[in-house]
């Protein structure tokens, strides 16, 4: 794949079309914690980090064995409705 450069001014938001990523972003985005954007990284300390995976933590989990079942259930349903 070609090398594409992108030129932008300065205080201008960045604007990035490509095949399944779209990305806009400016620098006050960037820097603001309350919009979080996956495909911008995250700058944090260690404390911020670790409140982050205890936050994760908190949300609704299940087994491995719990998750198999579920997922041969549904493989099973999404199979028989394609073959009907």
């Amino acid at each position: 794949m070609a090398r594409k450069s992108y030129q932008t001014p300065e205080n201008e938001p960045i604007k990035v079309s490509e095949p399944f990523i779209e990305y806009s972003a400016t620098v006050s985005e960037i820097s603001s914690p309350d919009k979080w954007n996956p495909n911008v990284p995250f700058h944090g300390t260690q404390e911020e980090w670790w409140d982050h995976f205890h936050q994760i933590e908190q949300g609704n989990f299940m087994t491995l064995e719990e998750f198999d079942y579920k997922f041969e259930k549904w493989k099973k349903e999404y199979i028989s409705r394609k073959l009907k």
